[in-house]
């Protein structure tokens, strides 16, 4: 099944929204500090006093990208966020249901929890939040393995995966950490490049392995 079809066909009831990541959804962020890592992405994003730091993985999937996000000031605090592209912008708000979600990096166990759906009025995003219990477990062993895999179920139907590299996930990951602790200030041992893909286009390098 394409993400795309999930998006059309997954029956969800809508909920009242509550708190949220203030880097997610439609909001645009000035993005710099951009840098590839293999399969990753690490780069600073930040509008008036806000200051983010993403490592993304834009390789796997032509409409998809997986990304772990800290906010200055919370380091401490990360969270994980899939993003589709939808073929429209959508027309309101929603938050929907949460939806029990597994979360596998290669052969290793099973981190389970539950992922919040959200779309947002003149964004043609479809974004997933994940709550696991273990998620800091799951940040150390990713730098370690070669893929990611992602599940959500579906209630009578098989559930509906994704599959993302792990390549240089650890650079980016590190690059992360390291620029949330340190207030955002440039190292100059690091080197700079220009953006490579926005995030919020879901530009991707890779076929993708939907649903191997």
């Amino acid at each position: 099944m394409g993400t795309r079809t999930f998006c059309k066909t997954l029956s969800f009831t809508l909920l009242a929204i509550g708190c949220l990541p203030a880097l997610a959804l439609a909001t645009p962020y000035n993005i710099s500090e951009a840098q590839r890592h293999q399969h990753w992405q690490s780069m600073a994003l930040s509008l008036g006093d806000e200051r983010h730091f993403r490592a993304v993985e834009t390789h796997s999937y032509s409409d998809a990208t997986f990304s772990v996000n800290a906010t200055q000031g919370i380091c401490d605090l990360p969270w994980l966020e899939l993003r589709v592209t939808l073929e429209n912008l959508q027309g309101e708000d929603t938050t929907v249901n949460m939806v029990p979600t597994l979360v596998r990096v290669d052969d290793r166990p099973i981190h389970q929890g539950v992922a919040e759906f959200i779309t947002q009025r003149g964004d043609d995003g479809f974004y997933v939040h994940f709550y696991l219990n273990d998620l800091n477990n799951l940040l150390e062993e990713m730098p370690a393995g070669d893929q990611l895999f992602v599940a959500f179920e579906q209630d009578e139907r098989d559930p509906w995966h994704m599959t993302f590299s792990l390549q240089g996930a650890g650079a980016a990951l590190t690059r992360l950490q390291a620029g949330c602790s340190n207030d955002g200030r440039k190292d100059e041992r690091d080197e700079f490049h220009p953006p490579t893909s926005l995030y919020s286009e879901s530009v991707s390098m890779g076929d993708g392995r939907e649903n191997q």
